[in-house]
């Protein structure tokens, strides 16, 4: 795979994540790579299409393992899995996400404002890249005004993280997304596979 990524492959820089800020900080790069990417038929015989996006990567896997990031000029992918005589499987992002959790009243009894708010809530993960995609309709808000429009859903891709001290960091059911485009999402529904995180959000709207 070495060999081959060396003469179809690019330079590419390999990122490790040190807890779940920032992943692709500079201090996280750990390796410097030739790498070649292509649809998942693994053929290099056509792009990939909308909607799409995995990927088989193509060079030495012996140093990196899933959760890893790839950087290629400006495209991002995370290694979702590394299976023995198999291709290694990629997701290329296309957003950069971060992920916070609302917090509980404190006290009982008379408390300040008690809503949802961004700026009171906990961060779980910041400024990590994901594939956010498959944008659809989902329903009106219930306050049905005139000037409301269908919610958005999306799926968002993103690998298990953990914290500094190597707890997991554990995406729930009411759990906030941004992203860098400033949208907010609720995350509806949040599985964790072997390939990392499966979610599907719905944007937040007032």
């Amino acid at each position: 795979m070495n060999v081959a990524a060396r003469h179809i492959g690019r330079s590419t820089d390999a990122y490790r994540p040190n807890g779940p800020v920032d992943p692709l900080a500079p201090a996280n790069r750990f390796l410097r790579l030739h790498a070649a990417f292509s649809a998942p038929d693994g053929k290099f015989a056509r792009p990939n299409d909308y909607g799409t996006s995995l990927w088989h990567g193509v060079f030495d896997s012996a140093y990196t393992r899933p959760g890893d990031f790839l950087v290629q000029d400006s495209d991002i992918w995370f290694i979702a899995a590394q299976q023995k005589l198999l291709p290694v499987l990629c997701v290329q992002t296309n957003r950069t996400v971060s992920f916070a959790r609302p917090s509980a009243q404190t006290a009982t009894g008379l408390n300040a404002y008690g809503g949802v708010s961004l700026e009171t809530a906990t961060t779980l993960i910041a400024n990590c890249p994901a594939s956010v995609l498959g944008a659809s309709g989902a329903g009106k808000p219930a306050a049905s005004l005139p000037s409301d429009t269908t919610i958005g859903a999306w799926t968002v891709l993103l690998p298990a993280t953990a914290a500094a001290d190597g707890s997991p960091i554990i995406l729930r059911p009411a759990d906030f997304m941004t992203d860098d485009l400033g949208r907010v999402a609720v995350v509806a529904g949040a599985e964790l596979t072997s390939l990392g995180w499966r979610l599907t959000v719905k944007q937040a709207t007032t």
